[in-house]
């Protein structure tokens, strides 16, 4: 069966894996979206870590992904048109969400959408925010309290805590009553207190090793050296929350009292819901290091490729 297209849009696309030279604006047709679908007219898309780990192949037996691909996964924008069996949307309606990673689709003038991923925006939120919130607040909590059960009194360690992940994990355990110790490079270190850290490592000067014990939680995106570090700061019962690692969960501390736990990236339309009503209410910040115009998208992937980005890199497509 072939799907009908009406419309035809641009896209930021690459036909196979590769590296940032892969990547261009073309044209593309659109479909209709189906009975349970709708169709967004996307004012900003977020740039993550994910685009270029998608890109570079290394994700291809998690997320095979068919070709060409459209860039992205954080979306915000307006429901121009919805599936003839869609109940939670309206034509006009504000919506953000997360599109699932093997399909993209981000990067581009308009996408499609399963009703059941998306999420309203309140009205206090705007389009740059919403789009800042799937991927990077969604993991955040889903380490923080899914996985790691995060409880209030409790002592967590946040590393790159100046990245999109690490700023929302931040405030988020700051909100949940937790003791916070962030490490990030001296130059962020008053935005992370600012964001409600208890205590911030310049990771470029000092070892954390030799200032932090104890804690009942570790949130690692960074992996490696750094994650082999952290078990000896972890007391026992804790766990190790890993962004990178997906066998962590087979190995633990060797003292077999830690708890090594992988977060994979999940869609949750019920947490995102939760999560852009705290940023409604004010309680929740959005850090936003850039925001690039449509046609300098691949800008926005070689920003974040540089592992410099503090906060959200986003784009503004409709700008």
């Amino acid at each position: 069966m072939t799907l009908m297209t009406e419309k035809i849009m641009k896209a930021l696309r690459f036909r196979e894996y590769g590296s940032l030279d892969n990547v261009r604006m073309l044209a593309c047709e659109l479909r209709r979206p189906g009975p349970h679908e709708v169709r967004v007219r996307i004012e900003f898309a977020g740039a993550n870590p994910l685009d270029l780990k998608l890109l570079s192949g290394q994700m291809a037996t998690i997320f095979p992904l068919d070709f060409a691909y459209t860039v992205g996964t954080d979306i915000s924008g307006v429901v121009e048109a919805t599936g003839e069996l869609v109940q939670r949307f309206k034509c006009g309606d504000r919506v953000f969400g997360r599109l699932d990673a093997r399909v993209g689709g981000a990067f581009a003038e308009y996408a499609i959408a399963p009703e059941h991923g998306l999420c309203p925006i309140p009205e206090a939120v705007d389009f740059k925010s919403a789009a800042a919130l799937p991927t990077a607040a969604g993991t955040a909590w889903l380490a923080l309290f899914d996985i790691g059960c995060l409880r209030v009194k409790q002592k967590i360690l946040i590393h790159a805590a100046s990245g999109g992940v690490g700023s929302f994990a931040v405030q988020l355990a700051k909100l949940a009553g937790a003791y916070v110790i962030a490490t990030a490079s001296l130059e962020n270190h008053e935005l992370i207190k600012n964001l409600g850290a208890d205590e911030v490592i310049d990771y470029k000067k000092d070892d954390f090793t030799q200032h932090v014990t104890d804690v009942d939680l570790v949130l690692d995106p960074i992996g490696g050296e750094t994650q082999e570090r952290s078990w000896s700061v972890i007391k026992p019962d804790g766990v190790l929350v890993s962004l990178i690692d997906r066998v962590i969960g087979n190995r633990g501390d060797i003292r077999g009292k830690i708890r090594g736990a992988f977060a994979p990236l999940a869609n949750n339309s019920a947490t995102l819901h939760g999560i852009a009503l705290l940023v409604a209410s004010g309680q929740l910040k959005v850090v936003v290091d850039r925001v690039y115009r449509f046609e300098q998208a691949g800008s926005a992937l070689e920003h974040v490729a540089s592992g410099h980005s503090v906060g959200k890199v986003l784009v503004h497509v409709a700008g």
